[in-house]
């Protein structure tokens, strides 16, 4: 809205036209959320509900009876944010709407007494990642840039869509299976939407950076880079009392708000693998258990015993077990999943070990491997 209205209230007095300016934008809009989110989340988070603490998760113990679900009050907080401070156009208000869905269907499973079913929540998420996905492509082709690779490749809109749904639905579960250390998922995705945000801004939103770097102009860059660091401003307010010992916790309201949030942005950016740049470690973290969870039900279904195996008197019997499908199904018991759990329980990390050292490698690897998506070409 303050964009739209530059234009006439600079008529009234100068200053008034750095509203039309996303560099100012991004930057008040950051400071606003921030703030805004500092002061007003202890006030209410007494009237979300409580962590019933997660079946066979390490410290569970800990989280139980803290307000869950903060992502519920982090989103009432930015609508308006982004109301002011996103032009109005009705592509974005399609993905303003929906973020809100997928904060609105994490949040009702966070106040449900039992936790929703995996059907549920996968369908849920799918037809969320479904229509965001549209939302950005608005059903057209879609031109994308990808490593290794010199030109620019145009992806029909069924295909592209199609993927993008994939990705989403990837996104939004693997930064769900992350949160589980105080400050680990909030901080992993500040540092995504960082690079995001400066990404979109400075090359992708750039004409003839773009041009420079041989990548899709989206003269929506500063819009989406906007948006971004106005989350980016309201999750940092949510970290200051998300840091251990957490006193609120984002819940499912907020994991699956984020994960959608990154993997919307890394499809703006106009290269879907960027996802593996931006977010390296929440995938490995997370998307790994999804892996793992995948890998047993398919062997469950062709007649494997997927149980942890005991060792037995049966010397024949064991040496079976270590070959083939049975070696594998062994190998996925013995590393627990999500990978922060296998560190906190087998590695005997601390939750400040863990959240330190995660955050290193993503923010390490992230740069390294942008520069290497971009150049190498």
């Amino acid at each position: 809205m303050f964009f739209d209205l530059a234009p006439v209230l600079s008529q009234y007095w100068g200053p008034f036209r750095l509203l039309g300016s996303f560099l100012f934008l991004m930057i008040v809009g950051s400071a606003s959320a921030c703030a805004v989110t500092w002061y007003l989340l202890p006030r209410y988070w007494g009237k979300l509900p409580t962590d019933k603490g997660r079946e066979n998760t390490p410290q569970k113990d800990v989280a139980k009876g803290k307000p869950t679900g903060a992502g519920f009050i982090l989103v009432l907080i930015l609508v308006p944010l982004w109301l002011l401070f996103l032009p109005l156009k009705i592509k974005f208000a399609q993905i303003v709407f929906c973020l809100v869905l997928a904060m609105i269907s994490g949040y009702l499973d966070d106040r449900s007494h039992s936790s929703w079913g995996e059907l549920l929540k996968g369908s849920c998420d799918f037809f969320i990642a479904l229509f965001a996905t549209y939302a950005i492509s608005q059903g057209k082709d879609m031109a994308i840039w990808i490593p290794l690779h010199k030109g620019i490749v145009v992806i029909p809109s069924i295909i592209y869509i199609l993927g993008g749904t994939a990705l989403l639905w990837i996104t939004i579960n693997a930064t769900n299976c992350s949160d589980g250390v105080d400050g680990l998922a909030g901080t992993l995705t500040l540092l995504s939407l960082f690079y995001l945000g400066a990404f979109l801004y400075m090359v992708v939103g750039h004409a003839k950076l773009a041009a420079y770097f041989l990548i899709p102009n989206n003269p929506d860059g500063a819009i989406w880079a906007v948006l971004l660091f106005t989350v980016s401003g309201s999750l940092a307010g949510y970290l200051w009392h998300n840091a251990q010992p957490s006193r609120v916790m984002m819940g499912d309201a907020g994991s699956r708000f984020f994960g959608l949030l990154v993997g919307m942005a890394v499809l703006a950016s106009g290269n879907p693998l960027l996802i593996l740049v931006v977010a390296p470690v929440v995938l490995v973290n997370g998307g790994t258990g999804l892996v793992k969870v995948g890998l047993l039900r398919i062997f469950r279904r062709m007649g494997f015993d997927i149980k942890q195996e005991v060792p037995s008197d049966n010397k024949e019997e064991d040496s079976n077990r270590k070959s083939g499908p049975h070696r594998i199904i062994r190998v996925l018991h013995k590393v627990r999943f999500p990978l922060h759990d296998h560190c906190r329980k087998n590695l005997k990390w601390s939750n400040a070990q863990v959240l330190m050292r995660f955050v290193l490698l993503q923010a390490f690897l992230t740069p390294l491997l942008l520069g290497f998506f971009i150049k190498v070409r």
